[in-house]
């Protein structure tokens, strides 16, 4: 059940309509270890922070289960540091400051402990370092998991489609999948991309759900409507986290599984979003957990008869 992470580990600066966070602990691993850490007790984190980063920190991230051997610590520079002011809508966004720091200089490593990893779990980074990571596997895992956004299609497109091909789940939002592809139509552009590499596609709609390709099979869980949505930074991150968190748990990677696994992603994404940064996730509880998967159920089903 071992899941190894690789992504950032930063600090977040986040203004949203409903209030402002002037320094706030974020990044793509802190988001999928606080989710995975639910659900596997062997969460393996790979990443790089500065001096600045909080050790109290890296003790609530242990204390999860969270392996924190392959996390960096430069002590001479500071952590990765972002900026952003959501718009009303809260699906949009202005980056105001990104400040790379100690993210200059990641070069991953993967530690000898680590080999064997079942799961792999390549958060939005350079594809350059994800192929990186995936080549210093001894063993492939059974399941390789990768998001990754626009930037990467605009600076590092041919390096990209490369580490497509070495992956097994790829993670797109839907304006990413059309910027891939050139196709409007998201079923076309999903058959473009099954074509590139990946067995199955994950598309996040945002607060209108997200879609699972694979083969000629489609799947749509929907978002869960909330009445308070306070910070959205994360949010993809978390339902990554579900996602990979509930596959490595039940060792299970069907199809049929994978529905699972995205319903459990959009649940914990859920919770995410209800408060600013990885707040709410340290909070959260089994039942807790439980209670919103059984809402997702009922939000979803329904009886018909077929005459």
């Amino acid at each position: 059940m071992s899941l190894v992470v690789v992504g950032t580990m930063a600090f977040d600066a986040i203004e949203t309509p409903f209030g402002k966070e002037d320094k706030i602990i974020g990044g793509s691993a802190t988001y999928v270890a606080y989710t995975a850490s639910n659900f596997v007790k062997d969460v393996k984190q790979v990443s790089i922070v500065g001096y600045d980063f909080p050790q109290e920190e890296l003790d609530q991230l242990a204390a999860r289960g969270v392996n924190l051997e392959g996390v960096e610590v430069i002590p001479d520079k500071k952590s990765f540091f972002w900026s952003g002011k959501y718009h009303m809508d809260m699906n949009t966004r202005d980056t105001l400051i990104t400040d790379l720091n100690v993210l200059a200089d990641f070069n991953p490593v993967i530690p000898e402990s680590y080999q064997g990893a079942e799961f792999l779990m390549l958060g939005n980074l350079m594809p350059a370092l994800q192929k990186s990571v995936i080549q210093q596997m001894k063993i492939r895992p059974k399941l390789i998991v990768l998001d990754t956004m626009n930037f990467w299609m605009e600076v590092a497109l041919e390096d990209l489609k490369e580490v497509l091909t070495m992956i097994d789940v790829l993670m797109v939002n839907d304006s990413e999948a059309r910027q891939l592809t050139g196709e409007f139509s998201l079923v076309k552009a999903a058959n473009k991309i099954l074509t590139m590499g990946p067995k199955y596609l994950i598309i996040k709609k945002g607060e209108h759900g997200a879609l699972l390709f694979h083969n000629n099979k489609v799947f749509f869980a929907p978002a869960l409507p909330l009445e308070d949505v306070f910070d959205p930074t994360g949010a993809g991150d978390t339902f990554a986290g579900g996602f990979i968190g509930h596959l490595a748990k039940t060792r299970n990677i069907s199809f049929e599984n994978m529905k699972t696994a995205i319903i459990v992603g959009s649940a914990m994404a859920s919770f995410c979003v209800e408060k600013f940064g990885a707040t709410r996730l340290k909070e959260i509880t089994k039942a807790d957990i439980d209670t919103r998967l059984q809402e997702f159920v009922q939000l979803v089903n329904f009886d018909i008869a077929l005459v």
